[in-house]
């Protein structure tokens, strides 16, 4: 049943949007003509279920700080939103 293989590949994601966005992309890029959806996505959480989809993902370079934030200035980033908003 495809419920045992969801829950078989959030061993390896365990946010569930996230295994949605991947398993929604992952089945649109090996589907083929003339095959029925459901098997390619039951395909693809196979594949889930075996091997970790983001092992070559790296989240520190994707990350971007605010510059406030970076610099410990948030207090005055607020007041300077807030004058620019009145």
């Amino acid at each position: 049943m495809r419920s045992d293989l969801i829950f078989a590949a959030m061993t390896h994601v365990s946010n569930r949007f996230l295994l949605t966005r991947l398993a929604s992309k992952a089945t649109r890029s090996f589907h083929r003509p003339n095959t029925r959806i459901e098997d390619t996505a039951n395909e693809v959480f196979e594949l889930f279920t075996h091997a970790n989809p983001l092992a070559g993902v790296s989240y520190i370079s994707n990350l971007q700080s605010f510059p406030c934030a970076a610099q410990g200035e948030i207090n005055s980033c607020y007041e300077e939103l807030e004058q620019s908003v009145a």
